[in-house]
């Protein structure tokens, strides 16, 4: 629970796609977040990047391999967590061959 009672909802998931959460995936990443009904925020070694912002995205410097803890807080906090690791571990829709 957070301090106003609401739960807290948090996953580790691991990047998967050749490129890890380079411009492309992080823009990808934080259009999906700003329709979500909950705040998101993904965790990596300590720091706190807003999904809602791609310069916060690329500041994780999360390569291919490692792992990000994506949280949200609220009514509908699993289900928007639950959307962004889908998407983390689909790869962003990128395939092996996307430059």
């Amino acid at each position: 629970m957070s301090a106003d009672g609401e739960s807290v909802v948090e996953r580790r998931v691991r990047i998967v796609n050749r490129k890890g959460l380079h411009a492309r995936a992080s823009a990808k990443l934080a259009r999906l977040a700003v329709t979500l009904p909950e705040q998101i925020f993904i965790i990596r070694n300590g720091e706190t990047a807003n999904a809602h912002s791609i310069m916060d995205l690329l500041m994780l410097a999360a390569h291919q391999g490692s792992e990000v803890d994506v949280r949200a807080s609220g009514p509908e906090a699993a289900a928007s967590v639950d959307s962004v690791c889908a998407m983390i571990a689909d790869g962003f829709g990128e395939s092996d061959e996307d430059d």
